[in-house]
């Protein structure tokens, strides 16, 4: 099956699916096509590290300006700066972006839900293919947790989580029985937080616990740029056998300021197939298995 770019035509010399100077109408193989691949995730790359630093060097732009100083369309500009504010990288509202510091500020939790929609309901489709009836698993916050979460509506089982979003998404399911953390409620994530929230999980011994965060590297694990969820994130971690990472493609290779679970301890990490393949075959040589979801588009 051909992989074309987003936005660009099935066939055309410019998408991944067809490696430059080499369209002659053959099919290409499968090397071919990951080396297409590659090279279009590394033009991509490129190009998102010029929109950081125009946006860090003016404080702003718009999304018109950035179009001839990127060299690249509308919509694939809007993609990009959706991505990188979910990433932390830039704040991005209403066509303008703005410079932010990159390990230290956290996008909105309405940003983060911008980004990378079918993708995330693709992890968490295959992410409750590991629960069972009879499970009682940990769930912490985030966009691609809350539709893992969605996904275990009709199972018979316990859901411990300190994401106030996860427990409204199964509050009418009548076969799962959710326990909801006490704490402070922390806005960004729609979480709880504190020292309340961390004792909640002290006791617990679940099978699973599904995490997330801002990014996902192999020398750090999972990353955050706040303090009290790194330490919530460890205790949710510290309470179950295994730990499986819920991460789309944008935080694959991203990195925040504190980490909240090492590689070591990630059991499995689930993401999709815009993730770089040089990254995931890393994690894989790390010890984690690893999964990639496939079907978007």
């Amino acid at each position: 099956m051909r992989m074309d770019a987003p936005g660009s035509r099935p066939g055309h010399p410019s998408s991944p699916g067809v490696a430059a100077g080499a369209f002659d109408g053959r099919p290409l193989d499968v090397e071919e096509l990951e080396a297409a691949r590659e090279r279009w995730q590394v033009d991509k790359a490129e190009r998102q590290q010029r929109i950081v630093a125009i946006v860090q060097q003016r404080g702003e732009a718009r999304l018109a300006d950035l179009e001839a100083d990127a060299g690249a369309s509308a919509v694939t500009l809007r993609r990009d700066l959706r991505e990188l504010a979910a990433r932390g990288r830039i704040s991005y509202v209403r066509g303008v972006a703005r410079a932010r510091t990159r390990h230290t500020l956290e996008p909105s939790f309405h940003e983060k839900s911008l980004v990378a929609m079918t993708e995330k309901a693709l992890i968490g489709r295959a992410a409750a293919e590991l629960v069972m009836d009879g499970d009682a698993v940990i769930i912490g916050p985030g966009t691609t947790t809350l539709e893992f979460a969605t996904q275990l509506v009709g199972r018979h089982i316990q859901v411990w989580t300190n994401s106030i979003l996860v427990a409204d998404a199964l509050a009418d399911a009548a076969t799962v029985d959710v326990h909801l953390a006490g704490g402070e409620v922390r806005g960004a994530t729609r979480s709880l937080v504190g020292s309340r929230a961390e004792r909640f999980f002290n006791g617990l011994r679940a099978p699973l616990a599904f995490l997330s965060g801002n990014g996902f590297t192999v020398e750090r694990g999972l990353t955050t740029p706040n303090a009290r969820v790194a330490e919530i994130d460890r205790a949710m971690a510290a309470a179950a056998a295994e730990v499986v990472a819920l991460v789309d493609h944008t935080k694959i290779g991203a990195e925040s300021l504190i980490t909240t679970v090492s590689t070591s301890h990630v059991s499995r990490l689930i993401t999709d197939d815009a993730a770089s393949s040089v990254l995931v075959e890393q994690a894989r040589r790390a010890g984690v298995q690893v999964e990639v979801v496939s079907g978007v588009g």
